[in-house]
């Protein structure tokens, strides 16, 4: 058993987990949090990257949700400018669709004026006569609706959260399960189990934040043995990588008629991203279970192929990833319906309320979220440092946004054997710290084993040592991106450096 007692020991390597996390130690309270598997390895890490209001929810008239992360967007942007990135989306319009065209402008205004905007560019009407972004979609469309939302590296908003809640002073438990809470003369006491080693621990804490998404409900059932109590309304939402469909840097959101919308965004400048889907999930929570279906697959198909001018087929897809949103079960009827909306619940039977329970959620919001949690710990534990995260850069996001081409450039004249595309991915995922990724290396040889892409040894090691990856998934699909340029062979290769490192 350790022998600290911690203040607040949190439940789940998420975006939710990790930003409560952050914000805790950074108000002074001893911080602890534990992960099954690898940070942001379920829905933090399957969604459709967006830094976003939610446009569609005004339909379901959640106008708190979407004001919030209207707001947050340039919060957001403004903290991590390396990762987070505006965009332009495109509503393709036509006569006689499922929303006419006053809905769409009223929802429009209201998403330019609700949110606090000052940098994002404004909402426009686009001629799709004369507009270059009408060219690959089909010719039905004479006009289309343009407005501002932001793309986010979501697994490395993850990993920065818990980065710099560890450089706090937090300890960061990956690959750490909890099996058990037991509450007794006012202290928590967890149990974790390694699941590389199978080893047990046991930890201390005045509080316990449950914030471990899909999983919450198994917390409760299995942790805390209550299996009576359910929660959540598990929601699973897909998407599916293809070849590049277009050449500009703007997305598109397609309406379709069931009512769902479908987006289709750039994705690692080869290739568009398209999703996603709403449907209940019923099944296994194991992460090997969660996969797109070929029902979903051939959804996003025919979505993107009533749209596009060149059909979208299942033999274009060359990828595609599943997660399962832990929606807060609100007796929606349908599961495009149901709130996105976060609730914490203290129950009077949890020990005094001093655990806290976490549902829903958006990755937006996720530091409004952890401010309202730290409300109800400094309720119970009393009040320590004042909110802080607003205006605090995460790791790497310490500079302007306009200031991002100059990093590459200092980078390059510090790196002169880096190639431009090689630096601009190293500042786009590590901002000002990419010159710590290839500390003490003045040539090309030094950085060592070259893995595949523009993945070396020196990078790898940087991954390892700083940012808790174990596995070359953890590497390709949620630290860089990089998973879709490399071979199988490529893959085995970096598992086994990382196997014996």
């Amino acid at each position: 058993m350790t022998n600290t007692i911690k203040d607040i020991f949190v439940i789940g390597g998420g975006i939710n987990g990790c930003s409560i996390a952050r914000d805790a130690v950074g108000r002074g309270y001893s911080v602890a949090l534990a992960e099954m598997h690898d940070l942001s390895s379920a829905t933090s890490s399957a969604s459709t990257k967006l830094i976003h209001g939610g446009l569609r929810y005004l339909e379901y008239y959640e106008f708190r949700l979407v004001r919030e992360a209207l707001k947050e967007r340039e919060v957001v942007w403004a903290n991590a400018p390396h990762i987070v990135w505006p965009l332009r989306f495109v509503l393709p319009y036509f006569k006689g669709g499922i929303r006419p065209a006053w809905v769409i402008r009223i929802g429009l205004f209201l998403y330019d004026h609700i949110g606090g905007r000052k940098k994002l560019p404004a909402t426009a009407d686009i001629n799709m006569k004369t507009d270059a972004v009408a060219k690959p979609l089909k010719p039905l469309f004479t006009k289309a609706f343009e407005y501002s939302d932001c793309w986010v590296d979501d697994s490395r908003f993850v990993v920065l959260n818990a980065m710099d809640a560890a450089h706090k002073g937090a300890d960061i438990l990956v690959r750490q399960k909890v099996i058990s809470l037991v509450y007794e003369n006012g202290i928590w006491t967890i149990t974790t189990r390694n699941e590389r080693t199978g080893e047990t621990s046991d930890h201390q804490a005045k509080m316990v934040v449950n914030a471990a998404g899909p999983w919450v409900d198994h917390v409760i059932h299995e942790a805390l043995a209550r299996p009576d109590d359910k929660n959540v309304r598990l929601v699973q939402g897909s998407h599916m990588i293809v070849k590049k469909m277009f050449d500009h840097d703007r997305c598109y959101i397609f309406q379709n008629n069931d009512g769902r919308i479908v987006f289709a965004i750039p994705y690692a400048h080869d290739f568009t991203l398209i999703g996603t889907t709403d449907h209940d999930y019923e099944g296994d929570l194991n992460e090997d279970e969660i996969k797109a279906t070929e029902e979903e697959l051939l959804y996003l198909c025919d979505a993107a192929s009533d749209y596009f001018e060149k059909p979208v087929t299942r033999d274009d897809v060359v990828w595609s990833y599943s997660g399962v949103r832990p929606l807060y079960d609100d007796g929606a009827s349908a599961a495009q319906e149901a709130t996105r909306d976060y609730v914490l619940r203290q129950k009077p039977d949890d020990h005094d309320s001093s655990i806290i329970h976490v549902f829903g959620g958006k990755i937006t919001t996720s530091r409004m979220l952890a401010e309202a949690v730290l409300k109800k710990i400094e309720h119970k534990l009393g009040a320590k440092k004042p909110a802080w995260t607003k205006q605090a850069p995460l790791p790497g996001g310490d500079f302007d946004s306009d200031q991002f081409n100059a990093l590459i450039e200092a980078l390059v004249k510090d790196h002169p054997y880096l190639d431009q595309k090689h630096a601009y991915r190293l500042v786009r995922q590590y901002g000002t710290l990419a010159a710590s990724v290839l500390t003490g290396i003045s040539t090309p040889e030094v950085l060592g084993q070259h893995f595949g892409a523009d993945l070396y040894e020196a990078e790898v090691r940087y991954l390892i040592d700083h940012e808790w990856a174990v596995t070359a998934e953890d590497v390709l699909f949620r630290r860089t991106k990089l998973g879709l340029k490399f071979s199988q062979e490529q893959i085995a290769v970096l598992q086994s450096y990382m196997d014996a490192n």
